[in-house]
């Protein structure tokens, strides 16, 4: 009889970008396999493409109090009705409501992976308030697993868990790199030449960056530099992902700059990632806070030159000056003198690019990733008892 694994995110964003193949992987392989989420967008494709039920729980990422009592008993309700084995939790808030309702319930194991720590960032009452959460969730867990060495270090150094309940799967990530997709190799020539013409035609070299256009994710840096090197190199900027002025706005400075800026282009969402990074020249990551971030490993599968700050999570898969270049975070003049090295010294860069390729594609496959987590799972259940 096949087991029943309740997989949980905050966003069903989630699920299409971050866990992308790992629910049908494991509907494959035996297991009766149930995804939670808020609503949105793309809830209407989730079931097609993972071929796995899907259901809605309205969940905020916010710090609402009392929605996050009303979705901590819908929650628990549909934990309670499908009698899960193994309930397994992503993202801050579905991982806080997640575990306390698993727990509640008398799951037997109760994963949570650590994607990810705002509380980082943040000082004072913030600090303190988003630690709290982290401790409750741990303590709902019995495994906790932080995506990143370096994410478990902090875990243990601020003693928000006991190590005991502690692991890194395999080298790190939360779903690996599918290599197919990311592949020069792979890629159709007619949807390049149409994502290419789409683009501004503008002279000189592309950088590229990929995330949330927000303040944590280093963009205000990144904007600032770019228009002072933009004074001695022709250069285009392209930025892809979604503004969120609800939860981290951006100044209305490097907002007006983005907008106005001839050579700097903003695209809110796109599905082919992998044909911006094949036309791009340099990928530009310089984020705040991280867990493991996939852009790095997917811009390392497309042999594209990765700068990226000198945190936690990046550290974990960037090595200075031989699988990429690194800066003081939030340090603006850091950034440039990177980034004009880059520029200037192409041949150096591409074969730092070639370093960081041969490691992703080592270590990073999807496929092993999910056979990694697989086994795991078969392992508690026999750890527990469970036939």
């Amino acid at each position: 009889m096949p087991k029943t694994l309740i997989r949980i995110t905050t966003v069903p964003m989630a699920f299409k970008v971050l866990l992308a193949g790992q629910p049908k992987f494991m509907s494959e392989n035996g297991f009766n396999v149930i995804m939670i989420s808020a609503g949105g967008k793309e809830v209407k494709d989730l079931e097609k493409e993972e071929d796995c039920k899907h259901i809605i729980v309205p969940m905020t990422r916010r710090i609402t109090p009392f929605r996050d009592i009303v979705s901590f008993f819908k929650l628990r309700s549909v934990i309670k009705k499908y009698h899960p084995d193994i309930v397994h939790t992503h993202t801050p808030k579905a991982g806080l409501l997640g575990m306390l309702a698993a727990s509640s319930l008398g799951v037997k194991i109760r994963i949570h992976t650590v994607g990810g720590l705002p509380l980082i960032i943040e000082t004072g009452f913030k600090r303190w308030l988003l630690m709290l959460t982290e401790k409750l969730t741990y303590f709902g867990a019995t495994e906790v697993w932080p995506n990143s060495k370096s994410m478990m270090n902090f875990i243990i150094e601020q003693k928000l868990a006991t190590a005991q309940k502690l692991a890194v799967i395999d080298n790190g990530s939360t779903n690996g790199i599918d290599l197919k997709k990311f592949s020069k190799q792979n890629l159709n020539e007619e949807t390049k030449t149409k994502i290419k013409e789409s683009l501004p035609q503008v002279k000189g070299l592309k950088i590229l960056c990929v995330g949330r256009m927000v303040k944590d994710k280093g963009i205000e840096e990144l904007v600032s530099v770019f228009e002072k090197l933009q004074h001695h190199y022709p250069l285009q900027l392209i930025l892809v992902g979604p503004f969120e002025p609800h939860l981290d706005p951006l100044s209305s400075e490097t907002l007006d700059t983005i907008i106005n800026n001839p050579a700097i282009t903003h695209i809110s969402w796109s599905d082919s990632i992998e044909y911006y990074m094949a036309l791009a020249d340099i990928f530009v990551h310089p984020s705040h806070r991280e867990g493991f971030p996939n852009v790095i490993l997917q811009a390392g599968a497309m042999h594209l030159p990765v700068i990226c700050s000198n945190i936690p999570g990046n550290a974990d898969i960037i090595q200075n000056e031989k699988t990429g270049l690194m800066f003081e975070v939030k340090n603006e003049d850091d950034l440039y003198i990177k980034l004009k090295f880059a520029i200037e010294n192409k041949e150096r860069t591409e074969r730092i690019a070639h370093t960081l390729f041969e490691e992703v594609t080592q270590l990073y496959n999807r496929k092993r990733i999910h056979e990694v987590i697989l086994n795991t799972y078969n392992r508690l259940l026999k750890q527990h008892g469970i036939k």
